[in-house]
């Protein structure tokens, strides 16, 4: 029987754990993806480091759906919807806060705003189902595997994502300061 991520014990330590995973994953899997359409592995994201929150938030809103225990058909909705949703909220928060959007899909057919598309919507989808079904159980035996060592350097792992963000946020918001000097 799966273990519920969201149990009684209220583990953050373990949710963390997963987003960090994941975060890590999409990152892996951006890169991939790179790498096979231009050339070159390495993308700019957000986050200086090697993660890709929105990879990370994702799969925890996945796994809160499923163990709501909801109607299967239901579910394979929430798996196309959650992605997307958090994908567009993604998208729009950077470009608001940061004036620079990230990815564009407004060459694409059925997109919105250049942050979502319908055939990269069908493809987080198909990945959604194959992370909670396939993915996410090994996610859970490996977490029992490490979880006393995690408790030990998940904190430390959490100050390193804040100065990564931090550091980009800083680092963003001054290149946006300084003036672009053109010869």
């Amino acid at each position: 029987m799966m273990t519920t991520i969201f149990s009684s014990s209220g583990d953050t330590g373990q949710y963390f754990f997963y987003f960090m995973i994941y975060s890590f994953l999409g990152w892996v899997l951006e890169g991939t993806y790179n790498l096979y359409s231009n050339g070159s592995f390495r993308k700019e994201g957000f986050l200086k480091g090697p993660f890709k929150p929105m990879y990370g938030f994702a799969p925890l809103l996945l796994l809160i759906a499923r163990d709501l225990t909801l109607p299967f058909p239901m579910f394979l909705l929430l798996a196309l919807v959650i992605p997307s949703a958090v994908e567009y909220v993604s998208g729009w928060l950077l470009k608001t806060v940061f004036q620079k959007q990230w990815w564009d899909y407004s060459g694409m057919s059925y997109q919105l705003q250049g942050h979502i598309c319908l055939r990269f919507s069908l493809y987080w989808w198909a990945l959604s189902i194959a992370c909670v079904y396939g993915i996410q159980p090994f996610m859970e035996r490996l977490y029992s595997q490490v979880h006393n060592v995690w408790e030990l350097i998940f904190p430390l792992v959490g100050l390193y994502l804040m100065a990564d963000l931090l550091w980009t946020c800083w680092s963003r918001y001054r290149s946006e300061k300084t003036p672009q000097y053109q010869d």
